[in-house]
């Protein structure tokens, strides 16, 4: 039980400020809210500054009324939708919008769903995928044994595990230094009969690119025509899927590329909701196999539900209607805009500072990632810049490319919303200082040998 003498102490001389507890089982006795409120705080208080981490691709800042939105919510459950009505329907009318945003064929034949992020959404697109490939097969009476999926070295993660937990063989297409990020060159070559689906990425994540989709397609299209496969795309709209309508309007990538079946994206990225939500949309019912929807009866009424997840929040879908009745296409513009502005300001200044060549400048998604020019850093790399530059609070990744070019370290800059102009000169002013520190160095920094800290 709580005691009534320690809970009128000061809260930094209370059991659990004053003594150690137990950090991996639960302790005997109850702690007063505000002394467990404290510890975790204190705790997390030795994190990094999240407006300062420029590795992340996630949502850090979101104004006022959204943070009090999430804090009438929070309690939402998204699988509820007999006792959520309101929110179920709010979530419908989200992914009508992508799918309007995407330029679908058909809002009103279209079918969609909100996930707790990018990853999920991934996982919904390949497994409807490799269903559609399974009856296409059955129907002619051939195998569906052997299913693989063509996609490049420089996917995210998730796309490495959508292969292993559903038992599709993945086939790389490998990048290297003419081709660092999949652009439909020699695709006939690693697709055949038994390909379920491509993937094109739009941001990639090692260096902000985006996959020329209308290329890959060209190149699906010449397959086809000697082959006879039809072989769809499914892009992986992660971070530009809530760019490039709005900046690159004139870019086909979406729906308008008739070999798109199904689009993903990030609402927690680019969408500028807090995690973790995530949107999956196919172009129509036909590309969405029915053996992938349930229905359930739960809490009262009869449910469609189309997610890996089951309980899962509601808030999340809540602030990203609250951002499109918020921003409307010209607010995602100008936010969108400002931050392709600022990481192109930072590119500038980086590829301006000598050592330091660009792999891409931060004008498709505000993402963009340089490499030591050879010949250049000697006594340091760019390891050693990132240390530096996490000793000031900035948080700036340097990693190896994806595995044909592990041998190419590079450093890469995010800019969400939220990082200003402002953040971004006295940034640009850090790096020169430590670059010039390093410059000066007599001998080569002291360090271990470690795995690289760059997280997809």
């Amino acid at each position: 039980m709580i005691d009534d003498e320690c809970i009128s102490l000061p809260v930094f001389a209370r059991e659990g400020e004053a003594t150690s507890l137990p950090r991996h089982r639960l302790a005997d006795t109850m702690l007063s809210p505000d002394t467990a409120y404290q510890l975790v705080h204190d705790t997390a208080m030795l994190d990094g500054n999240a407006r300062l981490n420029l590795a992340t691709f996630v949502t850090t800042y979101m104004d006022a009324e959204a943070r009090q939105l999430y804090s009438e919510t929070f309690d939402k459950n998204m699988i509820d939708k007999d006792e959520y009505p309101a929110t179920a329907a709010i979530e419908e009318r989200c992914w009508r919008i992508l799918a309007d945003l995407w330029h679908v064929p058909d809002v009103g034949d279209a079918v969609g769903t909100s996930t707790i992020g990018s990853s999920e959404a991934c996982m919904l697109g390949g497994l409807a995928l490799k269903r559609r490939w399974q009856e296409r097969r059955r129907a002619a009476g051939r195998s569906t044994d052997a299913p693989n999926i063509v996609m490049s070295t420089a996917v995210q993660v998730c796309w490495e595990k959508f292969a292993n937990y559903f038992e599709v063989e993945p086939r790389w297409v490998p990048v290297d230094r003419d081709h660092l990020w999949m652009d439909g060159h020699d695709l006939a070559e690693y697709v055949d009969e038994n390909t379920i689906g491509v993937v094109a990425i739009m941001g990639q994540t090692f260096t902000g690119a985006y996959e020329p989709v209308e290329e890959i397609a060209a190149a699906l299209d010449e397959i086809e025509k000697k082959t006879g496969l039809d072989v769809k795309i499914h892009v992986d709209g992660a971070s530009g899927g809530f760019v490039a309508p709005f900046c690159q309007p004139e870019l086909a990538w979406d729906f308008r590329v008739a070999r798109v079946a199904s689009i993903n994206t990030s609402g927690h990225k680019f969408g500028l909701v807090y995690p973790g939500v995530g949107w999956v949309v196919w172009r129509d019912a036909a590309a969405l196999p029915d053996s992938m929807v349930f229905h359930c009866a739960y809490l009262g009424g009869d449910m469609p539900t189309l997610a890996l997840n089951f309980s899962r929040p509601g808030a999340q879908v809540l602030l990203q209607y609250y951002q499109f009745l918020r921003m409307g296409r010209e607010g995602y513009t100008e936010v969108q805009q400002n931050s392709l502005n600022v990481a192109q300001y930072l590119s500038s200044s980086i590829a301006a500072m000598g050592p330091f060549e660009l792999v891409t400048t931060g004008d498709t998604i505000p993402v963009f990632a340089w490499r030591l020019k050879d010949g250049h850093g000697g006594n340091w790399t760019l390891y050693d810049l990132e240390d530096r530059l996490r000793m000031k609070g900035w948080q700036v990744p340097a990693y190896p490319m994806a595995d044909d070019l592990s041998d190419m370290t590079l450093q890469r800059i995010v800019v969400r919303n939220g990082t200003s102009h402002d953040l971004a000169v006295r940034l640009v002013a850090d790096i020169t200082h430590e670059v010039d520190f390093l410059q000066g160095l007599d001998g080569p920094m002291p360090h271990e040998k470690r795995s690289p800290s760059f997280h997809h």
